[in-house]
Formats: C-alpha cells, sequence, structure tokens
C-alpha cells in the first residue's frame, strides 16, 4: 500500500514538474502574441485541416495510413460519414470491418462496439485523443455519440505506427478514435459557422449548431451545440411462437428519449511549434430503456438519466527537431439515475443513482535518435472513483499508473514498432473485502514491409498482449460481484497485406486489404447461476479462440467532369469459439451474438445536380446463448438504406438538402434477441453554411 501511493506521488511530482515546463513555455508565449500578427496568422491554414495524430502529422489527407499501418487501420472521413447514412457513432462503425455492434433497437437502447469477437470491455475509445472510461460497467455506449461535430472516425487493431501518444492507448485490444472538426477559414475570413435541422420518423428532431471564430493570431476557438429528440414509437412485427407464421404488429414502447450536448473547444498554435487545446463538454440524456419483448408482453417502464461533464487539455511542444513533448490532463464526472417502477422488491421501485469520478494525467516524450529510428516514452496516472445509493456499496476507488516505451524504425521498404506496456493496479474500498492488486507487464510487435520494388504493396503482420481490469460491478455489484476476480487476457496475432493503386484521372484509387487473424481471451469473466436462477455471480471461467479474415476493397472512379464513383465493400469470416471445458456441451460451439460471416457495402455516385449514396449492412445467423441448439438460433438480416443531397449556393454562402431512406426494405429483424429493430423509416435534414 505505501510502496503503491510513493509510486503514484512520484508519478504526480513527475507530471508536475512536466506541467510546470508547459506553462513556462506557455507564458512566455504570450509575451509573444502582439509580435506575432501577419506571421502567426499563417499557422493556421485557411484551406486545408491539419491533423496530428501521434508523431504522424497528416494534411488533408489520411489514406497513407492505412496502407502503409503495420496493423489494421480504417478510417471514415466527414464525407464518407454521410454516405452511410449515419446520425450517431454507433450507426458508422458497422461499416468497418470485423465490427459488430450489440443494439438494443431504437433511440434509447444501449449500443456497444465488439471488435473481431473480443467484446466491448476490449475497445478502447478516445475522444480527440484523451480515452472516454466508464468504471462502472467497463463498456462504452457509444449510441450517445453524435456525428454532427465529427470530422474523422478511425478504428485501430492492435498498435499500428503510432509510438508518440498517451500510455493509457496501448493498453487496450482495440481503439476507436473520435475526431472532432477543427477550424476552417476561407478567403480570409475569421468566422465560420454551420447550423443544420434533421427531422424523421418516430418523432426524431435534431437541431444543431457550430461556430467557430479566430480570435487572434495564436488563437482558434469553436462552440458546437445539439438537441436530438424522438418518441421512438415505431412499428414491428410480433410473430406467434408456432408454425402458423402469423404475426400482429405492435407499437415499440418506452422508447423516447431527449439529448443535450454542449461542447466548446480553445485551439492555440504558436510560432515555436507550440499547440494548445482546451475541451469543455456536456452531455445529457433522458429516456426511456425499451424492454425485451417476452412472452408477447412489450411493456416496459424503466428509465435512465445521464449526466456527463468532462474537461481535458492537451499541450504539445517541439523543443528541437530531435525531441518533442506533449502532455494531457482530464477530469470527467458522470451521474446517472436508473429507475424501474415495476420493481417488486422488498423497497418497492428500484431508484438507483451512481457517481462517477476520475481525475487523469499524461506526459508523453518522443526522441528522434536518427532519421529512421525514433523512440518514446510515455507515463499515465489515473484515479477513479464511485459511489452510488445502494444499500452496503463498496464505493470502490482504484489507482492506475501506466508506463510506455516504445521504438520505431522505418527505411524505404520497412515499418517496425516494438513496446511494452507497464500497468500497476490497486484498488481500495469503504468496506469488506477488496479486489487484488495487479502488476502487468504487456508486450506488442508490428511490422511492414514492401516485398519488392513495388511501392504499392505492403505487407504487414503484428502481435500483442492485453489485458482488461474487472469493471466495479463485476467485482463489488452487490450480491453479484466478485472481489477475487481476475482480469481477462488477450492474445492478438494478425498477417495482411495491403494494396493500392492509381490509374490516372479514371481510376484515381483501388485500395484493397485483407487480414488473417487469431484472438485467444483466457480467464473470460462470465456470470453464472449460484443458489437460484435469479441469484448470479461473476466467474473467470471462460477460454475463447478467436480466428478470422477481413477484407476490405473501395475503389474511386472519375466518369467525367463533374462526375465521380465511389464504392467500398468490408467482409468478414470468423469462427469465434468456447474452449473453456473439453467435457461441456458448449466446447468449441460459437459464442453468442458472434457471426460467422457479417459485413458491408457502400455506393455514392455525385453528380452536378445530386449525390445519391446507398449503404448494405449484412449479417448471417447468430447463437443467443453458448449453446448452438436451433431454438437459440437468431436470424440473419440485410439492412439497406439510401440518400439523395443537393447543394446550393446562396448570397455567397451554401445550403445543403439531404433526405434518406433506411431500413429500405422494410425488414423485420434483431439484432439483440426480443428486442426489435426499427423497420424503414425517413430522415430529412437541412443544414447553412455561413
Amino acid at each position: 500500500m505505501k510502496l503503491f501511493r510513493f509510486r503514484m506521488y512520484g508519478l504526480i511530482l513527475l507530471h508536475a514538474i512536466a506541467w510546470s515546463k508547459t506553462v513556462e513555455t506557455f507564458a512566455e508565449t504570450k509575451k509573444m502574441v502582439y509580435e506575432q500578427n501577419t506571421e502567426s496568422s499563417a499557422s493556421f491554414s485557411d484551406s486545408l485541416p491539419v491533423y496530428h495524430i501521434g508523431e504522424v502529422m497528416i494534411v488533408k489527407d489520411m489514406r497513407d495510413v492505412e496502407i502503409n499501418s503495420t496493423s489494421p487501420f480504417q478510417l471514415l472521413n466527414r464525407n464518407e460519414l454521410k454516405n452511410v447514412n449515419s446520425l450517431q457513432v454507433s450507426d458508422a462503425v458497422k461499416f468497418f470491418s470485423g465490427v459488430t455492434v450489440k443494439d438494443f433497437g431504437g433511440m434509447g437502447g444501449m449500443k456497444t462496439v465488439s471488435v473481431r469477437s473480443m467484446g466491448a470491455h476490449h475497445t478502447a475509445v478516445a475522444y480527440d485523443g484523451i480515452t472516454i472510461t466508464d468504471c462502472q460497467t467497463g463498456q462504452i455506449d457509444i449510441g450517445r455519440y453524435s456525428l454532427d461535430n465529427v470530422d474523422i472516425l478511425s478504428l485501430n487493431i492492435g498498435d499500428g505506427n503510432t509510438i508518440f501518444q498517451p500510455a493509457r492507448m496501448f493498453a487496450s485490444s482495440v481503439l476507436l478514435t473520435i475526431r472532432t472538426r477543427r477550424p476552417e477559414f476561407k478567403d480570409g475570413k475569421s468566422f465560420h459557422g454551420d447550423a443544420s435541422f434533421k427531422a424523421g420518423s418516430f418523432g426524431l428532431l435534431n437541431p444543431s449548431l457550430l461556430l467557430e471564430t479566430k480570435l487572434n493570431p495564436l488563437f482558434n476557438l469553436s462552440l458546437s451545440a445539439e438537441v436530438m429528440c424522438a418518441d421512438g414509437d415505431y412499428p414491428y412485427k410480433l410473430y406467434y411462437a408456432d408454425a402458423s407464421n402469423a404475426y400482429t404488429t405492435e407499437i415499440r414502447s418506452n422508447n423516447a428519449m431527449k439529448t443535450y450536448r454542449l461542447e466548446s473547444t480553445l485551439f492555440g498554435q504558436f510560432k515555436k511549434g507550440q499547440k494548445l487545446e482546451v475541451k469543455a463538454y456536456y452531455y445529457q440524456s433522458d429516456r426511456g430503456l425499451p424492454g425485451a419483448v417476452i412472452l408477447y408482453n412489450p411493456y416496459s417502464s424503466q428509465q435512465l438519466w445521464d449526466r456527463n461533464f468532462f474537461t481535458q487539455v492537451h499541450y504539445e511542444q517541439n523543443f528541437s527537431s530531435k525531441i518533442v513533448f506533449q502532455a494531457n490532463g482530464k477530469y470527467n464526472r458522470s451521474y446517472q439515475r436508473y429507475l424501474n417502477p415495476d420493481y417488486l422488491g422488498s423497497t418497492g421501485e428500484e431508484d438507483n443513482s451512481y457517481h462517477q469520478d476520475e481525475s487523469y494525467l499524461s506526459s508523453s516524450f518522443l526522441y528522434n535518435a536518427t532519421g529512421k529510428l525514433s523512440f518514446a516514452f510515455s507515463t499515465d496516472g489515473v484515479f477513479n472513483q464511485m459511489r452510488s445509493n445502494l444499500y452496503g456499496f463498496a464505493e470502490p476507488s482504484r489507482y492506475t499508473v501506466l508506463a510506455d516505451f516504445s521504438a520505431k524504425y522505418l527505411n524505404d521498404w520497412m515499418v517496425m514498432t516494438t513496446g511494452i506496456l507497464g500497468t500497476s493496479i490497486h484498488e481500495e474500498r469503504a468496506s469488506a473485502e477488496v479486489a487484488e492488486n495487479h502488476q502487468r507487464l504487456s508486450p506488442a510487435f508490428s511490422l511492414s514491409v514492401q516485398p519488392f520494388s513495388e511501392e504499392n504493396l505492403h505487407l504487414r503482420m503484428f502481435c500483442k498482449e492485453s489485458f482488461r481490469m474487472p469493471s466495479f460491478n463485476d467485482l463489488y455489484y452487490t450480491a453479484v460481484g466478485n472481489s477475487q476476480l481476475k482480469p481477462e487476457n488477450s492474445k492478438q496475432m494478425n498477417l495482411g497485406m495491403t494494396y493500392n493503386v492509381s490509374l490516372g484521372k479514371r481510376l484515381p484509387e483501388l485500395m484493397m486489404t485483407i487480414d488473417g487473424y487469431h484472438n485467444m481471451i483466457t480467464d473470460k469473466i462470465m456470470a453464472i447461476p449460484t443458489k437460484n436462477i435469479f441469484i448470479w455471480s461473476m466467474v473467470n471461467l471462460g477460454k475463447v479462440d478467436i480466428k478470422g479474415l477481413d477484407l476490405a476493397i473501395s475503389v474511386k472512379q472519375s466518369l467525367g467532369k463533374d462526375f465521380s464513383f465511389a464504392a467500398g465493400l468490408n467482409h468478414s469470416y470468423q469462427r469465434a469459439l468456447d474452449v473453456t471445458d473439453i467435457t461441456d456441451a458448449e466446447y468449441k460451439n460459437q459464442i453468442a451474438y458472434s457471426p460467422r460471416i457479417y459485413g458491408s457495402g457502400r455506393l455514392s455516385l455525385e453528380t452536378p445536380w445530386l449525390n445519391i449514396a446507398y449503404a448494405i449492412l449484412y449479417s448471417g445467423h447468430r447463437y443467443v446463448t453458448g449453446q448452438n441448439l436451433a431454438e437459440n438460433d437468431l436470424a440473419g438480416y440485410t439492412d439497406h438504406s439510401i440518400s439523395v443531397e443537393r447543394t446550393f449556393e446562396v448570397c455567397g454562402q451554401t445550403l445543403n438538402l439531404r433526405s434518406e431512406v433506411l431500413n429500405l426494405l422494410d425488414k423485420n429483424y434483431e439484432i439483440v434477441r426480443n428486442f426489435p429493430m426499427p423497420g424503414r423509416s425517413y430522415r430529412f435534414g437541412i443544414k447553412f453554411e455561413f
């Protein structure tokens, strides 16, 4: 205990020293504000956004990163996000290969992402370079994040090429990154704004506003606000449990939701290669939780209220051509209230509230030893705390220290990265038994080569070990939690290739990636019944062996002046098998909700008059439990959507009109059993750029 706190205090001291240097440098920079008028203003591009992802700077296009990456890296930019007819992040990530989203239906239903069947707990989500966490459940509801202010959505399986990033970014098997828009100013303007309004089926109303202004030659400010509400009362078919194939049409109940988002970011870029980004974010949602439709009963009365506020800061400085430093800090506070009026407990209705607090500090150094060899060292410190009104709740606290050392070598035909992440975790709680402390080393290695002189062909491989800590619910939830749980361990191996070619103006881009992988999850945390079917306990029982193949193809083609065509296909095949116990009936059965085949496709046509986009999602059948029996089989599905948009110039400003048809064929399907998805629906939008 004393040793751990000594380590924690030492890390805090290290961060304090780094941050004090940051403050000193920033203070010196402030003196230069009024001495850098015209010269400094050039540091903000008026036409092309500049992105910094680790030590790699990308201007205008990031496609080279997909091709050269040592591990699978996929992205959707702002224009591509429109073409997949998505409203929330949960809608868009379905178009990445290897991804399945567990969707409980409708606007208010929870949505979590699993990549290559490793589970939502093994996927980290980063918002503008700093991870989002939920220590209570260990998984992020990506349905709460709108795409209105998103510029780039990317998915990295493994560590990839980037070594200059916070240690926490290396801690998970998969990283989903949400990058919001950066201010863009054209024609010498110092102000830009977008106002949009969307409306659609089932009572959808979604106004939003984005304002960007150049405060002075050094600072830009953006403000984004959004409201989204819907009643969510969509019709669905409820089939009888017999051979008649008869059904009744029911209305989904308790699916109304209202969300509010307010976000402000200050961007600073200075003469000596310094960058500053300060963000404040507030999110609020009030929603009904649509229940499972069981025994022909669609009724549900559960309600969920979420409040989340965080503020984060990112600072980066080039000390020389060889040394770069970055620091990150974040404070996060969230509140959640869950109400079940129909709970039949001894105290009447169930009305529980949960409070989470997180404090986070990170510092990273990049050293470019030569033009080909570089090293990075990152240290992170995290403090999590949780409180609840549940009787006898443990009120746990978690201290986490992470340190990562990575190296990268590159030349004309090869990129190689290697690293090792050290993690130390200490648990405390107010009463009763506390979970064990954990220390772990997690190595990673990745490689990309051009096998011949062919620049368009790359072969790649990576292997990585990581683990995920049990969540506070796993460890301490009343009558269910098990404080003796061990972390889940994951091992990933991947072999793949990428091919990219440009055949002139007619075919400016043809890209293909193919990756075979083998994942092994051990000490998988599972819930099993104890005294009766109503009392469960969390135990380390599971082992899962996952083998699969991901294929992605995209093409862009010019059809003449002002005409262009783009298409993309993602297809995945996998065998995710339970190998826990050779004597079990479930041995080598496909694990729950993991289809053997699934994927997506998209087409878009741009003309001088209209832009038309089509998208399809498809999935093979799945089993709803680990027992691969006929009664547990959930049918596969396809979901088609189409959109049409037109952009006008009005008085020198831009006006965009858009209409969408979702689930075009009005298919009745479920992603999670007994949680029906909406049928055909419509969405209309208008956006004014000024």
